[in-house]
């Protein structure tokens, strides 16, 4: 599954910024990212979580960050098990204007765990959940 989206914050991307290059922040105003433990420099462990009615589904990532520019910072499943593992990246995009940045951010992952229809949907009206939540977030700091 591929997934964009975006939100116009406004603040200047240097306000913005230490909101989406630490994955500890997202928990603050991302609603699936349920908790994130940082592990190493640019590396966290980071759980996802999503209800659908009574349902819930669960998934743990390591997640290192593997850009980290001035205006696109990606991180990408990085699981040290041995094991092969679907892969998932996060791509954030910041676009200064006068007084806005623009935030987008793209996300793809393999797998079959969110990808039963519904459960696309699921993800997807989360991270719009988040953008909001983005922008309260900026503005509280």
């Amino acid at each position: 599954m591929k997934y964009s989206s975006s939100v116009e914050v406004p603040a200047a991307v240097a306000i913005v910024r230490p909101f989406v290059e630490d994955l500890s922040c997202y928990p603050a105003w991302m609603p699936m990212v349920h908790n994130v433990i940082s592990i190493a420099e640019g590396v966290w462990t980071v759980e996802l979580r999503a209800k659908v009615g009574v349902f819930a589904r669960s998934k743990a990532l390591r997640m290192r960050r593997t850009t980290n520019e001035e205006n696109v910072i990606v991180f990408e499943r990085d699981e040290e098990d041995g094991r092969q593992h679907s892969p998932w990246v996060m791509r954030v995009m910041l676009s200064p204007d006068s007084s806005t940045t623009n935030v987008t951010i793209d996300l793809a992952y393999g797998g079959n765990l969110w990808s039963a229809g519904i459960l696309d949907r699921v993800l997807a009206s989360q991270v719009d959940a988040g953008k909001a939540g983005l922008v309260r977030a900026v503005q509280g700091a």
